[in-house]
């Protein structure tokens, strides 16, 4: 054996012996777990293959599986999913060590720098802002101001849309971009207008769906459409709603009501795809007046 193997060997046994001993501190115990499974020859060959691409859908769905343990409520499940999306970060640091670029630490010494930064109204530190903020309100601003001063450092005619991720689902990019825009006084100030304008894309809407039954204007409809969802975030980002929040109790709530209304068909052992609208409507009102006092 190559004295390489053997200090390979020897180091995969080192964190073997961590990751397997339970009163290692949790933190330290999941590095070494990590660096198990990433140990070439040695460890998981699904877990080496692994790059910082392809761990993407993963990191997300683990995101969303944590949003969705919240939502449930059930602490245990909270504290596994955050177990899974802590796991993502350590996996991304640990490719990243492996790149020689940085480890783990350095990833939380960067976060808790930039945290410190940005809150000069908690810690004690210069900053380019002074800082009298004492209500919730103030410290937003402080925070969005500190963010601007950050990307006008990195790039002197950098835009407000400046990093904000191609990716994000459409609704929470949509929230991104306007809470950018608040930030520098562009924004109405009370609901009443923002209400008008969600009218106004209905008509739109509704204009170009009387210019034809078939729907041919395909990307005319598509575009006021989209203005349209542009403008319902714009109204729940005024009323401190998160629009995704919003959506997903509308989701569940819907899913409720029509579950009921299978429930309900399968009492009457029929096929729910041979009743018609009218007698469908019935159940889904029943189910209306039933969850609603439940």
């Amino acid at each position: 054996m190559s004295s390489k193997f053997n200090a390979k060997h020897t180091e995969f046994q080192a964190h073997k012996n961590i990751a397997e001993d339970a009163s290692v501190r949790g933190i330290d115990r999941l590095k070494a777990v990590m660096s198990c499974l990433r140990t070439p020859d040695l460890g998981c060959p699904w877990d080496t293959q692994q790059s910082m691409q392809s761990l993407i859908p993963y990191t997300i769905e683990e995101a969303y599986e944590v949003a969705a343990a919240i939502a449930e409520g059930d602490e245990n499940d909270i504290q596994g999913e955050l177990g899974d999306l802590l796991f993502q970060v350590i996996f991304y640091a640990q490719i990243t060590q492996e790149k020689n670029w940085y480890n783990f630490d350095d990833i939380a010494a960067r976060a808790a720098d930039k945290l410190i930064y940005r809150h000069p109204h908690v810690f004690s530190q210069s900053s380019s802002l002074e800082s009298k903020a004492t209500t919730v309100d103030e410290i937003k601003g402080q925070w969005e101001a500190l963010k601007r001063q950050e990307r006008a450092n990195k790039e002197q005619d950098a835009s407000v849309f400046a990093d904000i991720p191609n990716n994000l689902p459409a609704m929470l990019r949509a929230l991104k971009i306007q809470k950018r825009c608040a930030s520098v006084g562009f924004d109405w100030d009370s609901t009443e207008p923002v209400m008008g304008k969600i009218l106004e894309e209905v008509e739109e809407v509704r204009e170009v769906v009387e210019q034809t039954e078939s729907f041919e204007n395909h990307e005319r409809l598509q575009e006021e459409l989209g203005d349209l969802l542009f403008a319902v975030v714009n109204l729940t980002r005024h009323l401190k709603v998160n629009p995704e929040t919003a959506l997903q109790l509308a989701n569940q709530k819907f899913m409720n009501r029509f579950q009921y209304v299978e429930k309900a068909v399968r009492r009457e052992e029929g096929d729910i795809s041979k009743y018609s609208l009218e007698q469908l409507e019935e159940f889904w009102q029943e189910a209306k007046r039933k969850l609603k006092s439940d």
